[in-house]
């Protein structure tokens, strides 16, 4: 009996202690990287989780906790300091976006953003404060164009200005007024946090692209997209990324979508 309750309690551990040894991994392979790079390197990953007992997922994006977090770690590291933040997001809340834009943006030292697989909407917005935008092959960068109660701002707009006042609701209306002040603020942050660094007139072609609704909002900007637009792309991505990438897995499924034998692969030697 004694045997079965300590194979019970270890079986009730075994996700914390898994987790615990998750974050033990991250922090040593995190302070390996900041030795190599000479920097301060803040990750923010955004997984989509499921909860335990029913399985619903959760969405994870930017929100004001993220913002606070990167703050405090901006305000730890000395002004001079290069920072690499990695990005894994699908985007998020417009406010603490901005804060972490600018206060990046307002640095002495070397900005540098790196993303391993995708920085959508928020995350496209912070990467602008960058310097210097290191993106993987495949990885995707998209439209910062303002969303409002999960519509498009631009098509809002659209439908005030097609369709007879009279036919529109009060909330289509509020919605549409909301949307054109979000429009004029995020592309005059744009213009704010990328002019200094690339030019006036590459910082408003980024405001006209990014911001006008001429894409949908999931629309993937590819890294010969990014580099045509003027922004600072690179593309030697560091191991040690996608290594840290690897510490921040999905929550497992019963069956998964996707599987492999997890080494490097390559063609067998003959002879």
């Amino acid at each position: 009996m004694e045997f079965i309750w300590i194979l019970f309690l270890l079986l009730m551990l075994q996700p914390v202690l898994r987790q615990k040894l998750l974050e033990n991994s991250r922090q040593r392979l995190i302070g390996r990287l900041e030795k190599e790079r000479g920097s301060r390197v803040i990750l923010m990953v955004h997984r989509q989780e499921t909860m335990g007992l029913l399985g619903f997922p959760i969405f994870r994006y930017i929100d004001v906790d993220d913002a606070e977090q990167v703050l405090r770690a901006i305000h730890l590291t000395d002004p001079s300091l290069p920072i690499d933040l990695v990005l894994h997001t699908p985007g998020g809340l417009v406010l603490p976006s901005m804060q972490i834009a600018r206060a990046l943006a307002r640095r002495e030292g070397e900005v540098r953003v790196l993303v391993p697989h995708m920085a959508m909407s928020g995350g496209t917005l912070i990467a602008l404060a960058a310097a210097r935008i290191i993106m993987t092959e495949h990885a995707v960068l998209g439209p910062v164009d303002p969303q409002l109660d999960g519509m498009p701002g631009v098509s809002l707009r659209k439908v005030v200005e097609h369709k007879p006042i009279e036919r529109i609701d009060d909330r289509t209306l509020v919605l549409a007024d909301q949307a054109e002040k979000a429009q004029v603020q995020i592309c005059a942050a744009i213009k704010a946090l990328c002019g200094p660094r690339l030019g006036d007139a590459t910082a408003q072609t980024l405001a006209d692209t990014l911001c006008a609704g001429s894409f949908t909002h999931d629309h993937p900007i590819l890294v010969e997209d990014a580099k045509a637009l003027g922004l600072p792309i690179e593309t030697d991505m560091p191991e040690a990324v996608l290594d840290l990438m690897a510490l921040y897995p999905q929550p497992t499924r019963h069956q998964p979508s996707v599987e492999y034998l997890p080494v490097p692969r390559g063609p067998e030697k003959k002879g």
